[in-house]
């Protein structure tokens, strides 16, 4: 009997080449060096703490495979997500930004961490659509840095994740459409109401703050590489939506490591595949639809732009994923594995886990990403229990 079950959909990318060299053009979207001050900042943030990286030996073993490490972000901050790092960041350099450019100097992150620009940040308001993470990370990061909040959040968005975003003081707005049309009706009364956008996906005419984004999120690909003490894995398993998680493991890996850069392979729920269809057609597609998925931070329609630059030739294979693994692989963790340790992980922390460890089940697919007994596996859960409703109903 497998030790997850659910269906698999794979497309090797045509265009990715280990050889290849991490371009100028696509350091100019992240790079290890630019990662360096978000490392700095982000460090200084009250409650931070490296998250663990964590040896599911066991796991590993049953799945006949070398090592699986899984990078446990539900206890990042109080948000338990990796989201926390990005929108929060962003917000904190728009401040910096804007407060420049009125007053003539730059606030600190201790200065804004201590309130010393509280009259002025607070004219201020940050705005953005979200599935819920994101979004619950923009409204920690306006509370944190003491300016105004705006989030709007699509049909499909729980009312756990909703009230999440109000706790720290945010005004949360439900729209009747899907992810894809709250970001336009964001945008809109943005420019209606002089907000400020802090998106995690990029548009033409919006490419800077996205990037801030991103680089939030390389704080725990640095925690990574030090946790690995020199070993770099063989490959790498990471969930898709727009593609900024995905974009910003693969070019800080790729920036860092080159050419013994892992395997790269993005996994994406059935009816949500945008990046998988975006490789099939050489060029960003958008799918539409309902997009009804569990993995909610994954129920994506169209492609950051900015993240398609380092993905369109830098992910190395596409999967789609069937729902019925996700519940399987939740319970799984929740109970620990043999003797691997019990992990709280949310539904769309678990795709990269459930399609490595299914992938090496089948034959034709091991073979086709080079996966055996020494493989050393990569993967990410972003999420621990952000909808704690939900997740006793999907784990018991």
């Amino acid at each position: 009997m497998p030790l997850i079950s659910g269906n698999l959909s794979h497309f090797a990318n045509p265009k990715s080449d280990p050889s290849t060299c991490y371009s100028d053009q696509q350091k100019e979207v992240l790079s290890v060096s630019a990662a360096e001050s978000a490392i700095t900042d982000i460090t200084q943030w009250p409650g931070y703490e490296e998250t663990p990286l964590l040896s599911l030996s066991d796991l590993a073993r049953a799945s006949d495979l070398g090592k699986i490490w899984y990078k446990d972000e539900s206890k990042r901050f109080s948000l338990k997500s990796f989201k926390a790092l990005g929108g929060a960041f962003a917000v904190a350099r728009q401040l910096q930004a804007i407060l420049s450019q009125r007053y003539g100097q730059t606030p600190t992150i201790a200065e804004l961490l201590s309130g010393e620009w509280k009259s002025q940040a607070s004219e201020l308001v940050v705005t953005c659509a979200t599935d819920g993470n994101h979004g619950r990370s923009v409204a920690w990061g306006a509370q944190m840095f003491g300016c105004g909040c705006v989030i709007y959040i699509h049909r499909d968005v729980s009312e756990g994740r909703k009230e999440a975003m109000e706790s720290f003081g945010a005004d949360v707005v439900r729209i009747t459409g899907n992810y894809d049309d709250s970001i336009k009706i964001a945008d809109a009364e943005a420019k209606k109401h002089g907000r400020v956008i802090v998106s995690d996906t990029s548009y033409e005419g919006y490419m800077e703050i996205p990037k801030d984004v991103a680089l939030g999120y390389t704080v725990m690909l640095s925690e990574i590489v030090s946790q690995m003490d020199g070993e770099i894995p063989t490959h790498v398993f990471v969930q898709g939506g727009v593609g900024g998680l995905a974009s910003a493991v693969c070019g800080y890996f790729w920036d860092l490591w080159g050419d013994k850069r892992p395997r790269f392979i993005i996994v994406e729920p059935e009816q949500a595949n945008c990046l998988q269809l975006s490789a099939q057609a050489g060029e960003p597609v958008v799918v539409d639809g309902e997009l009804e998925t569990l993995m909610a931070g994954l129920a994506c329609g169209e492609v950051s732009e900015l993240a398609w630059r380092i993905l369109s030739n830098g992910a190395d294979d596409f999967m789609t994923l069937s729902e019925d693994a996700i519940p399987a692989t939740m319970k799984m963790l929740a109970k620990g594995f043999e003797g691997d340790p019990a992990i709280e992980a949310g539904e769309s922390a678990v795709p990269g886990l459930a399609a490595a460890v299914i992938a090496r089940s089948l034959p034709f697919l091991s073979e086709a990403l080079s996966l055996d007994e020494n493989s050393r596996v990569l993967v990410f859960g972003t999420e621990g229990a952000t909808d704690p409703e939900l997740y006793k109903q999907l784990v018991g």
